[in-house]
């Protein structure tokens, strides 16, 4: 009898991003990815979302090490995060341990870790963990899908996939290194990616951009081109590259990460940009509007992004006008649409000409679409199927997809983040739990809470209200009418009649609770508040945040 295997999401099932699981053997922790999240509208003030360390931090010496998957920051970016309480080496490719270690060595936590290049298709040991590296197509290089050799059979996980037949770099899925793994041992638990498992066909080849790319430049001739997508989108920016060379252009970055990025891509061979054609941003000024092609951050309009600052005429390099052509060769996170629409209409009303995927095929998914995903599932046959990576209506539409292809229903679980579950002899089954919170940054870890937040919500939405009331305890009075300060409620100035009311009622009824015997400050602040919040109620139909201070005199 085998001993059973357990896999552990903190992250990644319900959402896009914070990419986060354990797989456990023989008491011994390998994470697969350690991703972040970026705010949704409603977290107010929250800069990233991270997984839930608590159980790992309980399990800290426990843990073999973590392998990124690919490049993306909703697969590595909490690394520097949880390396400040952790300590356990990262594995991945050379490309992936890169970009990952950027924002590592800006925390000052490279001692905390060690970093284990893999290439593809090898196979390695880790502790108890028989680990083999297999090539996928993204829209970042050198990802890897990764089989688990384990006493309960292969588990596989496809990491963020697709099925380019023609990549920029050649380096295709291998299709054929997965199918020997179903063929000659069977695969006991397929994890897949579901970001696209609700939209019919197949993805389109990234390498069909550069053709749109091209036309695009070439159509706008005479006018400085400016270009934004995911500085990890390395084929993104070769096309974007090779089209602006193509039109006699020169290539220069904007944004620290697009300038790290291209840097590193570079030195590692996977980026090809003649020396003579890439300069610094601050060497551009000299070159006339039409030989120039500038390739940014901030596709997703991120608030403090490159391209950002630009719609908000507060670059330091580029002043945009109409004489400008922007592409936007990305499409927006889910979370993200009013972000970028915000940025497009400042450029558009500084007269620039802007494109994006709505108007012309300026970008191609890195994820793979229904028909791709029905050819894994196809290929591998999997026993067991858990869908990953996506919001809810992903890995339900997912799940569906691997029930019309022939997987037992009684075989697919639809999991969510803290779920825990277990592969034994007798099959896969439902695990407990974890806690698989969120945890907010805003400034530093730690440092909002869900309460924090919807005190924010409140004040955005309903403003504040502070009543302060000045208590005599030994004589049983008010020792001044109650003052009262509002804001974002009604603009006080031209509702002195309502306020003068309010601090009439709030009078009342601490005078009444001071007669009473009532002289705790705990209990007539509670007086006040509920006072005042039921006036406010009674009177404006809103319920602004109520903060009541009693002083003692």
């Amino acid at each position: 009898m085998a001993a059973p295997v357990t896999v552990t999401f903190l992250g990644g099932l319900g959402e896009i991003g914070r990419n986060c699981a354990a797989i456990e053997i023989e008491g011994r922790i390998m994470l697969l990815d350690c991703g972040l999240m970026f705010p949704d509208s409603d977290m107010l003030g929250i800069d990233l979302v991270l997984p839930d360390f608590t159980w790992l931090l309980e399990r800290a010496d426990d843990i073999e090490g973590c392998i990124i998957t690919h490049g993306h920051e909703d697969h590595h970016g909490a690394l520097a995060f949880a390396l400040r309480e952790l300590s356990f080496p990262i594995i991945g490719s050379a490309l992936s341990l890169g970009f990952a270690s950027s924002r590592i060595e800006e925390a000052g936590l490279m001692d905390r870790t060690e970093m284990i290049v893999v290439s593809d298709r090898e196979r390695r040991q880790f502790g108890p963990f028989d680990c083999e590296f297999i090539p996928v197509t993204h829209s970042v290089p050198h990802g890897f899908a990764t089989a688990f050799h384990t006493p309960q059979g292969t588990i596989l996980h496809s990491g963020d996939w697709k099925l380019d037949l023609t990549p920029v770099d050649g380096r295709l899925t291998d299709l054929g290194v997965m199918g020997a793994i179903a063929q000659n041992e069977g695969v006991r638990l397929l994890l897949s990616d579901s970001t696209n498992a609700d939209q019919h066909g197949h993805s389109r080849s990234e390498r069909s951009v550069g053709k749109v790319l091209e036309d695009l430049i070439a159509a706008n001739a005479g006018r400085r081109i400016i270009t934004a997508c995911f500085a990890s989108h390395v084929h993104r920016v070769q096309q974007i590259a090779d089209a602006a060379i193509a039109n006699g252009r020169t290539i220069a970055t904007l944004g620290m990460s697009m300038k790290k990025n291209v840097r590193l891509a570079r030195e590692m061979g996977l980026l090809k940009i003649p020396e003579n054609r890439l300069l610094d941003i601050e060497d551009i000024k000299d070159l006339p509007p039409g030989e120039i092609c500038i390739i940014s951050t901030g596709s997703q309009g991120e608030p403090m992004s490159a391209l950002a600052k630009m719609a908000a005429n507060d670059s330091k390099w580029i002043t945009l006008d109409e004489h400008d052509t922007v592409i936007l060769s990305s499409h927006p996170i889910p979370g993200n649409e009013m972000n970028v629409s915000a940025v497009i209409n400042s450029m558009v009303r500084l007269g620039v000409r802007v494109v994006h995927s709505g108007i012309e095929d300026v970008h191609a998914t890195g994820h793979a679409k229904q028909e791709e995903l029905k050819t894994l599932l196809n290929l591998i046959q999997p026993d067991h199927f858990i869908p990953v990576h996506g919001e809810y209506r992903h890995l339900f539409a997912h799940a569906e997809l691997a029930r019309v292809m022939g997987v037992d229903e009684g075989n697919i679980l639809i999991c969510e983040d803290g779920d825990r579950v277990a592969l034994t002899d007798d099959g896969l089954v439902r695990d407990g739990e974890v806690p698989a919170h969120y945890l907010y940054v805003d400034g530093i870890v730690g440092d909002v809470g869900h309460g924090v937040l919807r005190d924010r919500r409140v004040l955005a939405e309903e403003g504040v209200v502070v009543v302060i009331a000045t208590v005599d305890h030994d004589a049983a009075e008010l020792v001044l009418a109650p003052e009262v300060i509002t804001r974002g409620w009604i603009y006080a100035e031209e509702a002195e009649d309502l306020l003068d009311e309010m601090r009439k009622v709030v009078e009342q009824q601490v005078l009444q609770a001071l007669e009473k015997g009532d002289h705790e400050v705990e209990r007539l602040q509670r007086v006040v508040r509920k006072a005042a919040g039921k006036f406010v109620s009674d009177r404006t139909k809103r319920r602004p945040m109520i903060v009541p201070v009693v002083m003692s005199v």
